[in-house]
């Protein structure tokens, strides 16, 4: 895990100092012909810097950054001042691994009282529906939601994170805890403010700049 320097203030939120961003950026982009998503060119820069950036301004006090797939170049390449990054070895073998790394970091840090998760490959979810979620939890357990249909980001207490990581297999990370605990879940709607859409396949690079 690496730490570096102190990072920006975001700017269209109050800071919530006791949750932190925990931003999934490990996937190698298979189906986009294997690259890296955290390298993907958005505004001239990485695009793992977008989602920082937008975490930042959204209200979380810190950023987790979980890395796999040329960690080592996003590191050299990608301004990731402030951030800790963490290493996430499997990350081939799902988002759920990536999870699952960086709730574990955040558990042995005991700082945060709740984490917002995002992916680094939905540059349409900006710093409102951030906002948003961090405004409206009342559970510890809330979500954006898009057309009434649950989406991220996605936060979670610290009492649950244990839980959670657990049961973050594959590709199926928080998936079947949430769906466990639907009743607890607050939904978020966000479609007015985001756009969730991934970066998944070819054709969806023409969302980015």
């Amino acid at each position: 895990m690496d730490t570096t320097a102190a990072g920006s203030t975001p700017r269209n939120a109050p800071q919530d100092t006791g949750t932190v961003g925990l931003l999934l950026a490990a996937g190698g982009g298979r189906r986009l012909g294997g690259r890296p998503k955290a390298l993907l060119e958005h505004r001239g820069r990485p695009l793992v810097e977008h989602a920082v950036r937008v975490l930042r301004e959204g209200g979380c006090a810190q950023v987790y950054v979980v890395l796999g797939a040329a960690a080592e170049q996003v590191r050299a390449r990608a301004r990731l001042d402030g951030c800790v990054t963490v290493d996430n070895p499997d990350w081939s073998d799902g988002m759920g691994t990536s999870l699952r790394a960086g709730l574990n970091s955040l558990e042995s840090e005991g700082t945060w009282t709740t984490a917002l998760v995002s992916l680094v490959d939905q540059p349409g979810i900006g710093p409102e529906a951030v906002a948003r979620v961090l405004g409206a939890d009342r559970t510890g357990l809330a979500a954006a939601a898009y057309d009434g249909r649950r989406g991220h980001p996605v936060l979670f207490a610290a009492d649950r994170w244990a839980e959670i990581a657990r049961a973050a297999v594959g590709d199926r990370g928080a998936r079947a805890y949430l769906k466990e605990h639907a009743a607890e879940l607050t939904l978020v709607e966000c479609g007015d403010v985001a756009d969730a859409y991934d970066i998944d396949l070819p054709e969806d690079l023409a969302h980015l700049k």
